[in-house]
C-alpha cells in the first residue's frame, strides 16, 4: 500500500507539472484579444540610431522617428563625429542601426575589423564633390596647387578618380577604380598636392587649401551648398546604405524602418528638401536617372556662376 501510495503520489505530482507546462506554451490571450480590438504590437520596444551630423540625422528626426513612434516605438538618435565609431558602436549593440556609409566603406570597414554587419536599404545621398579653398575656378588650377581629400580608403579612391575625371592626375590602366590608391597614380599631371585627412575636418580645410574634395554630408552640415560645388563626382557606386547586424536583418523592425524609408511621405520630403541627390535605386528605375540629371544641373550651374 506504501509503494501504491508513492505512486499516486508521483502521478499527481507528474498530472500538476504538465499542466502548468500547457498554461506556459498556451498563455491565456490578453482581454484586447478575445475582445478581437485590433491592438499594435512591437517586439522592439526602442530603435537606436547612429548617424553622422547633417542630412542623415535630419531625416531621422524630421521623418523616420514620427512615422515610426507612431508604430509604438521610441526612436533615439546619436549623431558620430566620424566614420570609425558608428560601425564599431553596432556591432557592440550600442546602437541598431547606423546610416552614413556607402557599400564599399562598409565592405572593407566589416572585413578590416571582422565585424558581422550587412547592408539593408539605400538612402537618399549628397555626392561628393570639389569645392573652392584659396582658388575659386576649376581653370585657376596651376602646378603644384594643394587638394584636401578623405583619408580613408574608399573615400580617398573616389577623390583619386574625381581627379582623374578633371585631368589632374592620371591614374594607371587596369586598376580597380573603387580601391585606387595614391601608389596608383601614374601621373600627376598638375603636380597636386594631395593633403589627407579626416572627412569630418574637409569642410574647415578649404581656408588652407586650394580646393576641397569634400563627402556630402560633411558640406551640407557645416553650411556648404550643392550649388557652390566645382564639380561632382558622376558616379552611382557610392549611394549611402543603413546597416544593422546580421542577426537582425530579417527583424520586424528592421523592414518597418524599410518601409519608412521607402514610403511615398519619405520620398516626396527627400525630393523637395534633398534636390540634386542621389537617391535609391529602389525608388524607381527613373530615381536614378533622375538625381543624374539634378546633378548635372546642379554642376553646369555652379560652373556657369563662377565664369
Amino acid at each position: 500500500m506504501n509503494q501504491a501510495f508513492q505512486l499516486s503520489l508521483a502521478g499527481v505530482i507528474a498530472l500538476a507539472l504538465s499542466a502548468c507546462g500547457g498554461q506556459q506554451q498556451n498563455p491565456t490571450p490578453p482581454a484586447n484579444a478575445a475582445s478581437g480590438a485590433a491592438a499594435p504590437v512591437v517586439a522592439k520596444a526602442e530603435i537606436r540610431f547612429g548617424t553622422t551630423p547633417g542630412d542623415f540625422g535630419d531625416m531621422v528626426k524630421e521623418q523616420i522617428q514620427p512615422m515610426l513612434e507612431k508604430k509604438g516605438y521610441k526612436v533615439t538618435l546619436t549623431e558620430f563625429p566620424d566614420y570609425v565609431t558608428p560601425n564599431k558602436a553596432l556591432a557592440e549593440n550600442n546602437i541598431d542601426i547606423n546610416i552614413f556609409q556607402h557599400k564599399p566603406y562598409l565592405d572593407g570597414f566589416k572585413t578590416e575589423h571582422k565585424l558581422d554587419l550587412v547592408e539593408v536599404f539605400q538612402v537618399p545621398t549628397a555626392p561628393l564633390g570639389l569645392y573652392a579653398g584659396k582658388l575659386a575656378k576649376l581653370e585657376d588650377v596651376k602646378e603644384g596647387s594643394s587638394v584636401s581629400i578623405p583619408n580613408d580608403p574608399s573615400n580617398l579612391a573616389r577623390a583619386l578618380v574625381m581627379l582623374d575625371e578633371l585631368g589632374w592626375i592620371k591614374l594607371k590602366d587596369g586598376i580597380d577604380p573603387l580601391k585606387a590608391a595614391v601608389s596608383d597614380i601614374g601621373d600627376n599631371i598638375k603636380k597636386i598636392k594631395l593633403v589627407e585627412m579626416e572627412a569630418a575636418n574637409l569642410p574647415r580645410s578649404r581656408q588652407d587649401v586650394d580646393f576641397a574634395i569634400v563627402n556630402g554630408n560633411y558640406a551640407m552640415s557645416s553650411g556648404m551648398k550643392l550649388t557652390e560645388t566645382l564639380f561632382q563626382e558622376p558616379s552611382f557606386a557610392y549611394v549611402n546604405w543603413s546597416a544593422v547586424r546580421t542577426a537582425d536583418k530579417d527583424s520586424a523592425w528592421v523592414k518597418d524602418i524599410t518601409d519608412a524609408y521607402n514610403s511615398d511621405e519619405f520620398k516626396s520630403y527627400a525630393k523637395a528638401k534633398f534636390a540634386g541627390y542621389k537617391f535609391p535605386a529602389a525608388w524607381g528605375e527613373n530615381a536614378a536617372s533622375g538625381a543624374k540629371a539634378e546633378a548635372s544641373a546642379v554642376a553646369a550651374s555652379s560652373a556657369s556662376a563662377a565664369q
